[in-house]
This record gives structure tokens, C-alpha cells and sequence, in this order.
């Protein structure tokens, strides 16, 4: 709960600092570069050695990190951010601190997250649609990451922050299963 906590502030930090450098559109460039150097971060267990090790000095930690910046085409603000990240040591929380970092950052642009599971890939018109009556129900921007999920028969499941919207087969077939053994 503590690490959520220290993610959240280092988050809501960098979150100013790319307003403060240029404004939404900065704000968002920062997310890009940040999620880029985490999914480096969290696929290179050799990277993560160096950098999250009490041996190696937080010199030679920036030089690896400078070098990885100029190689995703990271910013100012996201390199002293890492800087600042990796004197304090809290280098090992960089993926909760770019998950805490995405959902400030739609909190503020008023942007619902949705995820999406469908038996069978959604078509452009399917995810159209979708979207424009998720943006109706929640009154925000949606934006919904799809999934193929092969235990679902047919239909879509929805889940959007705590809720879920059961519009499957399957969901259709427990909710009558139900129905059928309560004799209602």
C-alpha cells in the first residue's frame, strides 16, 4: 500500500513537471516516452540488475539510462525524472509509477478506460459503436483496449474502472441458470 502511495506522488510529479514543460501535449509525450523505458525496464532482466543493484553506482545507473533516453527519443523532463527516480532508489516501482501516471493523466482529460473481451475480434463499426454508447453511459472519452477471449461463446464483456457489463453468451447463460434454479 506504501509503494502505491510513493508510485502515486512520483507520478502526479512528473505528471506537473510535463504540464509545466509544455502543457497536454507534453503531458502525453511524457506518458509515450515513460511507457516506452518501462516496457524496456520490464522485458530486460540484465537492465533491471544494473539499475535496481546497490553495487553499481548511480553514475554509471544514469549513463545506461541516458543512453536508453537517446535511443527512445526520451525528453528533459522524463530523463531528471529517472534521474531523481534512481538517486531515491525507487527505480523498481517504475511500473506502478507509469500505471498511477496513465490514470492521472486520464482523470484529468476526463477519459474512461475501458477493457473489451469479445469471442471473435470486433470489427471497426462493432468498436465504433461500442465506444460511442460506453462515452453515452459514462459521459467521458472512452478508450477501450480489445481482447479475443476464447472462453467467451459469444457477446462482449465490459468492465469500465469497478463495474462490469456481462453481455455474453455465457453471462446470458448463468443469469438463466440462475433464474431456472431459484424457480423465478
Amino acid at each position: 500500500m506504501a509503494e502505491l502511495a510513493l508510485a502515486n506522488q512520483y507520478a502526479k510529479a512528473l505528471l506537473e513537471v510535463a504540464r509545466d514543460a509544455g502543457g497536454a501535449a507534453a503531458a502525453e509525450a511524457a506518458l509515450d516516452e515513460l511507457s516506452r523505458f518501462t516496457e524496456v525496464f520490464r522485458s530486460s532482466r540484465d537492465l533491471r540488475i544494473v539499475l535496481l543493484s546497490p553495487v553499481v553506482e548511480h553514475q554509471q545507473k544514469m549513463r545506461v539510462i541516458a543512453r536508453l533516453c537517446e535511443a527512445i527519443g526520451a525528453g528533459r523532463p522524463l530523463r531528471n525524472f529517472l534521474n531523481v527516480v534512481t538517486k531515491k532508489r525507487r527505480l523498481a516501482l517504475l511500473p506502478e509509477i507509469r500505471d498511477r501516471y496513465q490514470a492521472l493523466l486520464d482523470e484529468a482529460e476526463g477519459i474512461v478506460r475501458a477493457e473489451v473481451r469479445t469471442a471473435l475480434p470486433a470489427t471497426d463499426a462493432q468498436k465504433r459503436a461500442l465506444e460511442a454508447k460506453l462515452a453515452a453511459v459514462t459521459g467521458g472519452q472512452v478508450r477501450c483496449g480489445y481482447l479475443v477471449d476464447d472462453s467467451l461463446l459469444g457477446g462482449v464483456l465490459v468492465k469500465v474502472g469497478s463495474s462490469v457489463f456481462d453481455g455474453s453468451v455465457r453471462g446470458h447463460l448463468e443469469a438463466l441458470r440462475r433464474r431456472l434454479a431459484s424457480g423465478s
